[in-house]
């Protein structure tokens, strides 16, 4: 029990910090929102295909962590006397929902660059596969916000984690689906994206959390 509840904690703040690295990438060298104009977005692409380059492939690392993460969340509550296991096969379905649109937007992220390069002004199908970028990442939102929830849920009443992550978990997991009902919206670039992103950022708060109070916690 305790060597599988480390590696869940490795996992956890692995991957909380892997998608920091992966946001304050992209913030640095200030990537177009949804909304930008199409000018934007090519000259962007055309002059940071390294970073793009970075962003996608920390989402080959990210992948194997959530699925990882989720997976061995729900062993450590079955294994705990299964409270809360109803939570946590919630959250490993979710969670392998989110992997899907999380590899189909990295490859549309892919297909913007690559449609960029040697362009002179943007071109139909340069907006069509941004939008389709967008709207991946609109659906990924509800599926991130269920994994949350879930996983929030199932950690708490399993005893791994105190009120508060459990409250964070249910208040994030509720704006990140409110968010991603949103997502024609977000795919033609409205701002209700930011709905979202209080809830984003409370999941990173939650891993890095619950990654640290299981490397701590001693006995069962």
């Amino acid at each position: 029990m305790r060597s599988t509840r480390k590696i869940v904690a490795l996992t956890a703040i692995a991957l909380a910090a892997s998608l920091l690295v992966q946001n304050a990438v992209l913030v640095g060298v200030g990537a177009p929102g949804y909304g930008d104009p199409t000018e934007d977005v090519l000259a962007f692409h055309a002059e940071h295909r390294g970073a793009v380059a970075f962003a996608v492939g920390l989402e080959a690392l990210n992948l194997p962590l959530l699925l990882g993460f989720v997976t061995g969340l729900h062993g450590l509550v079955e294994r705990r006397g299964g409270a809360g296991a109803d939570w946590s096969r919630l959250a490993v379905a979710a969670g392998a929902t989110l992997a899907a649109v999380l590899a189909l937007y990295a490859v549309l992220w892919n297909g913007v660059v690559l449609h960029a390069d040697g362009l002179v002004e943007p071109s139909p199908e340069l907006e069509l596969v941004w939008q389709l970028h967008a709207a991946a990442f609109a659906l990924a939102l509800p599926a991130l916000g269920t994994t949350f929830a879930g996983a929030a849920l199932a950690a708490h009443a399993s005893g791994l984690t105190p009120r508060w992550q459990r409250l964070l978990g249910v208040a994030g997991g509720s704006l990140l689906l409110a968010a991603g009902a949103c997502s024609l919206a977000i795919a033609d670039g409205s701002p209700l994206l930011f709905v979202g992103m209080p809830g984003y950022v409370a999941w990173l708060v939650w891993l890095l959390a619950t990654g640290l109070r299981l490397v701590r916690t001693r006995g069962d």
